[in-house]
């Protein structure tokens, strides 16, 4: 009974963690970052790159994006013809941009991102169980096998092959379940850990980062009872994501910033600052200021990153 009972709950929690994962359409954009129709129309006559992004500056000057591309460029969609949010890239496969895009995945066809990454790492996490699940309950029959104490029929062929299938999708599977649990306690996306995105003081591939609880909550939720129930429990909205704490205060933060030479308009143009203030993040609202310990201490202590809400094209 308990067999019985602990298969079909690993089967069914591995299927709807499946199904959610493929079916669950990824996040766009919202509205607010399409340019206007006379901002469009302006950009399109443009020839050069450095008018264009005086548009695009222009209309992202009161957008919760902090990120830019390597050259401190605006991130621009062209195909999608909107400012991407932070975090945000462009799918070649999907054709759509997506929040908080982490790769395209060919095992469910689809964008794995802000609206559905939950739902992968339960769905890795369930295939990881039913794999070990199914190995270990076929490893005493596999034993008998080489021992020649299993009876000599076509069973004994298709007890190999199920028990090696399975020991090598576990092992597979534990490779990327591991490497995507990296992922969620350091706050990025694998498209960042390849590209450190770059804010206003330069690329830090740890600007997300909230410390390993914080960065955990932003993707499973507050509420620890739906963690490993695949239903959407994820902080935000996809376009808007803290990131570590300058000491500093935001009023201080905006006054520097207006303070500081006036240069420009072309890609090297100081990319517009926003301060957030403590009560909009829901993630940063019990605490003052933290540090996280090592490089990333020096680099909190230095003030040398500001908060944003997303990422480079």
């Amino acid at each position: 009974v308990v067999y019985l009972v602990v298969f079909h709950l690993s089967f069914v929690m591995f299927v709807w963690s499946y199904w959610k994962t493929i079916f669950t359409s990824p996040a766009s954009p919202s509205n607010e970052f399409c340019l206007s129709k006379a901002d469009k129309e302006q950009y399109e006559k443009e020839e050069r790159p450095e008018s264009q992004q005086e548009i695009l500056r222009r209309a992202a000057k009161d957008l919760p994006i902090y990120t830019t591309t390597a050259s401190r460029a605006i991130r621009y969609c062209d195909r999608c013809q909107l400012i991407k949010p932070d975090r945000c890239h462009h799918c070649s496969a999907c054709d759509i941009c997506v929040l908080k895009m982490d790769h395209h995945c060919p095992w469910v066809n689809n964008c794995v991102g802000f609206s559905n990454y939950k739902f992968f790492l339960l769905f890795l996490m369930y295939s990881l169980l039913y794999c070990l699940f199914v190995a270990a309950t076929v490893l005493q029959y596999f034993i008998k096998f080489w021992t020649n104490e299993l009876p000599d029929t076509h069973a004994k062929f298709h007890v190999l092959f199920l028990f090696f299938v399975a020991a090598m999708f576990f092992i597979s599977i534990l490779s990327l379940f591991s490497y995507h649990c990296w992922l969620v306690g350091k706050n990025r996306s694998t498209i960042e850990t390849f590209r450190a995105p770059t804010f206003r003081n330069g690329p830090d591939k740890n600007g997300f980062s909230l410390g390993c609880s914080k960065n955990l909550r932003e993707v499973f939720g507050d509420e620890k009872k739906y963690w490993l129930l695949p239903i959407f429990t994820s902080l935000g909205d996809g376009c808007n994501f803290p990131t570590r704490l300058v000491v500093m205060d935001p009023e201080q933060l905006t006054v520097s910033s207006q303070n500081e030479p006036a240069k420009s308009s072309g890609a090297n143009q100081p990319f517009p600052t926003r301060p957030l203030s403590e009560s909009q993040n829901r993630l940063l609202a019990s605490d003052s200021q933290w540090v996280e310990s090592g490089p990333e201490e020096e680099n909190v202590k230095s003030g040398s990153l500001h908060r944003n809400t997303s990422d480079d094209s």
